[in-house]
Order: structure tokens, then sequence, then C-alpha cells
């Protein structure tokens, strides 16, 4: 089993920017160079082919690969954030987990490399992160612990998780309360789900990708004080941990 511990995370992102230059199919020079123009890349496809009503549509099939450039931006300039909550994720993970949302791969690769853990359902629309993360498990060898799919409907997945990943995810959802109400339909008794959130499009509309509406951050609000209940970690981070009401 590889090593995938934070401080491995802080040294090299868990191979991260190697395996994307390969991945890509380009130099690391030209990789570093495209890094930090990630983020704009992918906010200079707002608005004109961002619907909020097509969310799902975007993030599958219009991002392509520019949304691995910024993912990657945003793990390697945060990494002291992202290695906090792999230290939390590590604290939590056991038997099966779920990574919805999983983008590149961080926490999936990290929670597949964990004793505790049985194997990974990883599981994001977008083809080029499927492909991207399942060539990073199988060039760490984690291929036979980690699998990857296009969204919760696959039969192959388990009926009930025992641990729920789903980090920088739900602000992008049209309906995060009813996302809730699936994962509390998908844990298992002593499940425990790691979430976070940022309904905000920004000060300066910096995350133009982000819903905002008050009647939804409500309903989402409800839903989470209804279903579950938090659970103490020491982490001065925003992701929290959960379980379900009893």
């Amino acid at each position: 089993m590889p090593q995938l511990d934070p401080e491995r995370f802080l040294a090299d992102g868990f191979e991260l920017t190697a395996q994307l230059a390969v991945f890509l199919g380009i130099s690391t020079e030209e990789l570093a160079d495209r890094l930090p123009l990630g983020t704009e890349d992918l906010a200079a496809l707002h608005p004109g082919a961002f619907d909020p009503e097509q969310a799902g549509a975007f993030y599958e099939e219009t991002v392509g690969t520019g949304h691995l450039l910024e993912l990657a931006a945003w793990h390697l300039g945060s990494a002291d954030y992202i290695a906090d909550t792999l230290r939390l994720q590590a604290r939590f993970a056991r038997g099966q987990v779920l990574d919805f949302g999983g983008g590149i791969g961080s926490h999936a690769l990290a929670a597949a490399a964990l004793p505790e853990v049985e194997a990974v359902w990883f599981v994001d629309l977008n083809p080029h992160n499927r492909a991207f993360v399942q060539q990073r498990a199988e060039r760490l060898g984690l291929a036979d612990r980690l699998r990857c799919f296009r969204d919760l409907a696959d039969p192959q997945l388990p009926e009930r998780f025992d641990t729920i990943v789903c980090l920088d995810v739900l602000e992008h959802l049209a309906d995060p309360a009813g996302q809730l109400e699936t994962f509390a339909a998908r844990m298992a008794p002593q499940a425990i789900a790691l979430l976070n959130w940022y309904f905000f499009k920004g000060f300066h509309g910096e995350y133009p990708f982000h819903f905002d509406e008050p009647a939804l951050v409500e309903r989402f609000f409800r839903t989470l004080q209804g279903r579950f209940l938090e659970q103490f970690h020491p982490y001065l981070i925003t992701t929290r941990a959960y379980r379900l009401q009893a």
C-alpha cells in the first residue's frame, strides 16, 4: 500500500503534477505555465456556456480537461487546507467509502490507502476527471481498491456506504438539500458524512458557478439540521462531520 498521508500530499500532491502532465500529454514546464490560469480559464466559460438549469451538462460536457487544471491549481495552492481535510478523512473513513464529485481524486486516493477502508467508490460527472483518477489509482497501485463511476444510479455501487466524502461540491448543485436526502438514504446506520459548502458567488463574482439563492440555502440548512447530527473534530477547517439523526 502506498503511503498517501497529509505529509506526502504537502510534498508532491500524491505526484499530482507529474501525473497530470502525462495525462494531458504536455511537459511539466507547460503545465506549470497553465496551472496559474486554470481558475481564470474556467471562469471565462461563464456566462456564455453556463446555464444554471444545465449545470450537470456543463460539468460533464463543457468544461472538458479545464476542470482538471482548475482543481489541480486549487489543491496545490491550498495544500495546507487540503492536508487538514485528509487528516479529518483519516479520522473517520472506514469500510465502503463514497467520494461524491471527487474531482482530481486526492481524497479518494488517500482513502483507498487507509487500512480501515475496504473500497472507494469515486463518482464524478466529468469523464476526464474519472479517467485521470483511474490512471492515478493504477499508477499508485490502488486500482483494485478504487473504482470510478458517473453517478450514484450505477447498479454496481453499494446500497449503503460507511463513509461519504463530498467536498467543494454542494454549492455547485441546483438542489443541495435533495443531495443531502440522497446521502441520508445511502448511509449505513453508523456512517459518517464529511461535507463542506460555500453558497456564495464571491464579492466580485469570482465564483460564478456557485448557487447562492436564499431559498435554496435555507432549504439546505433545514435539511441538514433535520437529518444529521454534527460530530466534533479538532481541525479548524470548513469541512464538518455528520452522522444520521437517531
